[in-house]
């Protein structure tokens, strides 16, 4: 097998995503034939080098054409997460987790993206690289979909903000869909979708404009919804779920591009 960048091969045999991988290497969780990953990019050969990620061996099968990864078997599961419980794979606070919440059977899975631990609803789990990068990353545009509990009543000069792009961290949002669902001279209920989420967005952009979050649940991703499934409940997606999310993000994707 062809050397390929240490991300994209740990992403594929489901040991975190191409993200995660590289926070691991920041914090030096990373080895290659016995020394710690310092620096990127960095290249392996699954079939020649040992690989370790926090002290466990990385199990690595025989490479495919064109240096694929083949013969995995990739696992998709729907969580509808509960509050308390982090979206990482290693938490030093020992903090419930994500991926101890679904039946992977030994397989290693890791969130698609994250949710904050005040942040209820859908998470995915998988081992799959491929779709992972499709879902998270801004080029694809995968719209998630969130109903939020503030408290005040938002006029329509602070719906019509939340909908503008904003600066979060020195980059610039995507903006938001904003529908009121439902609101009271004291509350407001609000359906939110972004296509592009950063860190905690919705709860800091509503905060700039005066309005605490008391509730914040995801409630669909692309065509994925948490219909019939309970906090705390996994299932897996079925096959067409997952054919869906792909067509998703490929539409998404197009969109961006034209």
């Amino acid at each position: 097998m062809s050397k390929v960048r240490i991300q994209k091969l740990l992403s594929e045999l489901g040991v975190a995503s191409r993200r995660a991988i590289e926070q691991m290497v920041m914090e030096g969780r990373i080895a290659v034939n016995g020394h710690t990953v310092a620096t990127l990019p960095c290249f392996v050969d699954a079939d020649v080098d040992e690989i370790r990620a926090d002290g466990r061996r990385v199990r690595t099968p025989a490479g495919g054409r064109n240096g694929r990864i083949e013969n995995i078997e990739r696992v998709y599961f729907l969580l509808n997460k509960p509050q308390g419980v982090v979206c990482t794979q290693h938490d030093p606070a020992g903090r419930p987790r994500a991926v101890d919440l679904v039946p992977a059977g030994g397989r290693r899975v890791y969130c698609v993206g994250r949710l904050d631990v005040q942040t209820t609803g859908l998470i995915l789990l998988t081992n799959d690289g491929r779709l992972t990068q499709q879902l998270t990353h801004p080029r694809y545009g995968v719209v998630k979909t969130y109903v939020a509990q503030v408290e005040g009543r938002l006029d329509e000069k602070n719906i019509a903000r939340l909908k503008r792009p904003t600066h979060l961290d020195g980059r610039r949002t995507a903006g938001a869909q904003v529908k009121v669902l439902r609101k009271s001279p004291d509350r407001s209920l609000l359906e939110i979708k972004l296509r592009e989420g950063r860190n905690r967005e919705i709860r800091r952009t509503l905060a700039r404009l005066g309005h605490k979050v008391r509730r914040l649940k995801r409630v669909a991703i692309g065509p994925v919804t948490d219909r019939g499934l309970k906090i705390g409940n996994s299932r897996r997606l079925r096959k067409g779920e997952v054919t869906s999310l792909r067509r998703a993000a490929a539409r998404a994707n197009r969109s961006d591009s034209n």
